[in-house]
């Protein structure tokens, strides 16, 4: 069937889809969410899209309303004729299905899926049955270790000579704790290469790399971040750098809206990040506290054993530590704020709890190198200033400025003690919504700045925590929500 191309200039977040009349539906005998394989007259380009059906007249007969991943796939307009046909489903569909009914899946099976996948022949609903069938029927190891592979696979991996290169990875949940800043200069100095990937906000306030972006590109081609880490031990870059097909991506965006998180499949995510950048030794952080990502030590301690278990399987040694995730680990909350704790540490200055626990991470990570008196090491490197004069040579090798210089937000509003008492709680859920509120992470100078912790004696009058905006709405909004919740707790 031959059918005239109509831009609908909407972005379907990866997968390929299109949108077809009701009558020509019927004329191919095809339905909603089938899949038809789209092609360019005259050439053997296409790909195979997921339809959905036009009831009424804003796809017209004879049309097709492509997608935007469409449109660039095949280099279409609008106007120009194309030719469709009906398209079998992809296999990995019989696979979920298997994988539903609480059957194992196998390497080749799992290559299958992420195959599909990374090629945008799955739909989300699909996808979201991958999730929701791992969710339900867990995931043995050797499902986890495939399931790494598979991502892996469609990544660059990089390789260097050296016999150990040093990682690590907080499995997420705590505003701020932003360590990997901290830690990345201290081994590097230490003479360790740790080239490190992070993610970017999904539900928190701001991702590593939502704060290093404010300080420098954290978008580069693979060949690049080779360059710079064999310049300077380390690197402070987007994951997707290294994993443009965006499976783990695509898995992780629709695990998000029911807070699914399989055990198996959050094992793979992360390791198979480690396994990109090729470490050989890596450190994970599991903090736990009532509103962290891991409540219970029991459940971290079930964690644990996995990530060491799945490390081994993969060639990789795996130290965990669990960590007091019973509030925010630093003050500012918010891309720029965050930016400032981490430069005020590397200047002998800022947050405590921030500054000891990036300690305790760098200290942990050289003892895994064999070193012998880490603690000592790492202290000099920190005290001496060495660690942030290698910090500057890491962001001006990425792209970044000579000085370094921070923006403030123009808008701001001080929460204050409305009684004397302690501090009993922080609700870190709390926390990320009123800096979300406020603008972060797109506005990178939007957020909030916390000024006590749990435990600390308070009276009427004294803040509390300060929201930054630049649009009056935003703030306005943020406050309405600060005020209606109670989310930093007086006893």
């Amino acid at each position: 069937m031959k059918l005239l191309v109509k831009d609908l200039d909407l972005n379907a977040g990866g997968s390929y889809v299109a949108v077809i009349n009701e009558k020509d539906a019927t004329a191919l005998g095809v339905y909603a969410l089938d899949r038809i394989k789209i092609k360019r007259l005259r050439s053997k380009k296409y790909v195979n899209a997921v339809i959905d059906i036009s009831v009424g007249h804003k796809i017209k007969e004879g049309e097709l309303g492509l997608f935007d991943e469409v449109i660039n796939a095949l280099d279409l307009e609008d106007g120009i004729h194309i030719e469709i046909e009906p398209s079998p489903k992809p296999l990995a569909t019989s696979l979920i299905k298997k994988k539903l009914d609480g059957y194992q899946l196998n390497k080749e099976e799992y290559l299958t899926i992420i195959n599909d996948i990374v090629e945008n022949k799955l739909s989300e609903v699909e996808i979201t049955y991958f999730v929701a069938a791992c969710h339900i029927h867990n995931m043995s190891l050797n499902e986890s270790k495939y399931l790494t592979e598979a991502v892996a696979k469609h990544s660059t991996i990089l390789k260097f000579n050296d016999k150990i290169i040093l990682d690590k990875h907080c499995i997420g949940g705590l505003p701020n704790n932003r360590t990997t800043m901290i830690v990345v200069p201290i081994i590097a100095t230490a003479g360790y290469k740790i080239p490190k990937t992070s993610s970017r906000a999904i539900s928190s306030a701001a991702g590593t790399s939502d704060v290093v972006e404010t300080l420098a590109p954290v978008k580069l081609t693979p060949k690049k971040v080779k360059e710079i880490v064999k310049k300077t031990n380390g690197c402070m870059i987007w994951e997707s750098s290294l994993n443009p097909s965006g499976a783990d991506a695509k898995l992780i965006k629709v695990r998000h809206p029911l807070r699914l998180d399989p055990q198996g499949m959050l094992l793979a995510s992360i390791l198979a990040k480690k396994k990109i950048v090729g470490a050989t030794h890596v450190l994970i952080d599991i903090p736990i506290g009532e509103t962290a990502k891991i409540k219970t030590k029991k459940k971290a301690k079930s964690l644990s054993r996995d990530f060491i278990k799945l490390g081994k399987m993969l060639g990789m040694k795996i130290k965990v530590i669990i960590t007091d995730g019973s509030q925010p680990i630093g003050n500012g909350v918010g891309p720029t704020l965050e930016a400032r704790d981490v430069l005020s540490v590397l200047h002998n200055d800022g947050p405590s709890d921030l500054r000891d626990k990036a300690i305790q991470i760098a200290t942990e990570l050289l003892k895994m190198a064999g070193e012998r008196n880490a603690h000592t090491r790492v202290l000099e490197i920190l005290e001496s200033g060495q660690a942030y004069s290698k910090f500057k040579e890491i962001i001006q090798a990425q792209g970044g400025r000579k000085n370094i210089k921070l923006e403030q937000a123009k808008l701001y509003y001080s929460f204050t003690a409305k009684k004397n008492g302690t501090i009993k709680k922080i609700d870190n859920k709390y926390i990320a919504k009123v800096a979300r509120l406020a603008g972060s992470p797109q506005d990178f100078t939007a957020g909030l700045y916390i000024r006590t912790k749990v435990g600390e004696k308070v009276k009427v009058g004294e803040e509390l925590m300060t929201i930054y905006a630049n649009i009056q709405s935003k703030l306005n909004e943020a406050k309405s929500y600060a005020n209606q919740v109670e989310g930093i707790e007086i006893h």
